[in-house]
């Protein structure tokens, strides 16, 4: 009796045909632009968390300090909705594994989506 490898798991010599190399092509450049927005996304939560940070011992919270907090939230919160929004394109539709592993805060979370006027 003999064996063969199962057809599935089988790389043997595939005809290379114009849609296949696109194929290639568009899957590359989707996990690419999705690392590049994870960061994005990992920076604009860093940004925000950073300046929470240093705002906390200063308790005299005025104007400015809160426009200032205000556009970090709405950067961070464009950052995490466009990669959603890439990740969903990719086929990944779990958000909350997202959620939970760059702990996304509540705050940007409630911001995603919001179309500035």
């Amino acid at each position: 009796m003999s064996l063969r490898m199962p057809q599935s798991l089988y790389g043997g010599a595939r005809q290379q045909t114009g849609v296949n190399v696109l194929e290639v092509e568009i899957a590359q450049q989707k996990a690419q632009t999705l690392g590049d927005l994870g960061r994005g996304l990992e920076l604009a939560l860093s940004r925000l968390a950073a300046f929470d940070a240093q705002a906390a011992p200063n308790a005299e919270a005025g104007p400015a300090v809160d426009a200032a907090r205000a556009a970090l939230l709405d950067a961070a919160a464009d950052r995490a909705w466009t990669f959603m929004i890439q990740r969903e394109l990719c086929g990944l539709r779990n958000w909350d594994a997202v959620v939970k592993s760059y702990a996304i805060p509540r705050a940007v979370l409630n911001r995603m989506g919001k179309v500035g006027r």
